[in-house]
């Protein structure tokens, strides 16, 4: 009986806690639209996260974005060129590769996504301004555990 009842609290817990992913979610996707628009009207918060990737990767290849991004490398080809006319990336030639090139953020991209974060820039800090520290970290590492898959060590 104690396992069942075990199972339950586990079952309960896991339920809250995709409640809160949830929420969570739905506040990031709101400020991925606002921050996508202010890089340029109209962007789509999916360019957004293209956009992203490529000034966190610092310079990726295509085919290399399509697969961090698990989309199809013809949509994310037609995503870069937005992405290039808008002068937010650049392509160069990959030195290790002659046949691909590598995609970087110019310094207007750069510089328009510093804008765009601005806004939002210390709301997180701002959030957790009362929390321990330790449990700012704990928090990180239990969720790189959950999306890596991985058992916590505590």
């Amino acid at each position: 009986m104690a396992s069942d009842d075990t199972r339950l609290a586990r079952t309960d817990a896991v339920r809250a806690l995709e409640a809160e992913f949830g929420e969570l979610i739905n506040r990031f996707r709101r400020i991925i639209s606002e921050n996508a628009h202010r890089v340029s009207p109209g962007m789509l918060p999916g360019a957004y996260k293209v956009f992203t990737t490529i000034v966190r990767r610092e310079s990726i290849t295509l085919s290399a974005l399509a697969e961090s991004l698990m989309s199809d490398k013809g949509q994310i080809s037609r995503t870069v060129r937005e992405l290039e006319q808008l002068g937010l990336v650049e392509r160069t030639p990959d030195p290790s590769d002659g046949r691909s090139s590598l995609l970087s953020p110019t310094t207007v991209g750069l510089e328009r996504l510093a804008a765009a974060r601005a806004p939002q820039e210390s709301s997180l800090v701002d959030a957790l301004e009362e929390w321990p520290i330790d449990d700012i970290r704990n928090l990180t590492r239990l969720l790189h555990a959950l999306t890596a898959g991985e058992n916590p060590a505590i």
